[in-house]
């Protein structure tokens, strides 16, 4: 499927509501994940006005053990209280490989988020195909699916058209996350969407196009982490149809093509730097695995946090 700039154009949505996503970083400090700080920036998060997701990627989703997420969504689960919904992840990447029944995998993941209250987002497998999503997905109220681009991970993969219309016709899939942080392909994920299956919702990944909610994707995203209020603010202009957007957008957009620059993964310590450069996280530090930024990060990063009036 081919778009031209004409057909782009038309599909701007001025004053639409946005539904926004923040994955949420899991501070460190002195090698322990900081829960006093992470669970104020779940409620900072919520309070701001947007969903919170755990146990992403920006989790570190992929260096925790099975009994640290659980632990995370506990820390979720009471910082939010009984009844705030939240996201959360399901990732079987690091079960045993010898595991034959991948359904059972992922739905004994699901069962403990569903459990805590949480929707479940299926992370991405090498075992996992569409008819597995099928038996996979069976029987839950709402369940979200994940296109990751490689970038960001070895697990991810982009599927194919046939792929993405098939999955939007399991009933139990509410949304899908995509992040190949290719804006044409996002287009064609919208245009499929809106003639296919309108209330399915395309949550944008693309931290390098924040934009894509004025063409009718909502977002699930990193960047989020770093300022939820922020995006709230531009997220409610938007709605208002307010000329002051566009600047707050170009902000933010700044920030994610400072943070989110080659290699990618290293942006969750571009974010623990910014989160303490504005003193939200007691730390700089990220999980010891997670790769690193040169140490003269926190000088852009504060210059990016006062552009967005957040450090003077």
């Amino acid at each position: 499927m081919s778009m031209n700039i004409d057909r782009i154009l038309q599909r701007i949505q001025p004053r639409r509501t946005v539904q926004g996503i923040a994955a949420a970083l899991l501070p460190f400090e002195s090698g322990r994940i900081a829960v006093d700080a992470f669970q104020k920036n779940l409620l900072a998060t919520h309070r701001a006005g947007l969903m919170n997701a755990v146990n992403m990627d920006t989790g570190y989703v992929n260096y925790l053990s099975a009994e640290e997420r659980a632990q995370v969504l506990a820390w979720t689960r009471e910082a939010l209280g009984p009844s705030v919904p939240f996201v959360a992840g399901a990732y079987i990447e690091d079960a045993d490989p010898a595991a034959s029944d991948v359904v059972a995998l992922y739905r004994r993941e699901m069962d403990r988020i569903s459990q805590s209250g949480a929707t479940p987002i299926l992370f991405q497998s090498s075992r996992l195909h569409v008819a597995a999503y099928r038996e996979i997905c069976k029987g839950y109220p709402a369940v979200l699916a994940f296109e990751l681009s490689p970038v960001f991970a070895p697990n991810g993969k982009i599927f194919d058209e046939d792929t993405f219309r098939a999955l939007m016709d399991i009933p139990e899939l509410k949304g899908m996350k995509h992040s190949s942080l290719d804006r044409l392909l996002e287009l064609q994920r919208l245009e499929l969407r809106n003639s296919h299956r309108p209330e399915f919702r395309i949550y944008t990944g693309n931290d390098l196009g924040i934009n894509m909610i004025e063409y009718g994707s909502d977002y699930l995203l990193g960047l989020a982490a770093f300022a939820p209020e922020k995006f709230a603010e531009r997220d409610q202009l938007w709605r208002d149809g307010d000329e002051r957007y566009y600047a707050l957008s170009d902000a933010l957009q700044h920030l994610g093509n400072i943070a989110f620059r080659p290699p990618v993964p290293a942006y969750k310590h571009s974010a623990a730097v910014f989160l303490y450069e504005c003193g939200r996280i007691p730390s700089p530090r990220t999980h010891p695995k997670n790769p690193q930024r040169p140490d003269w990060e926190s000088e852009i990063m504060r210059e990016c946090a006062v552009r967005l009036d957040l450090l003077s």
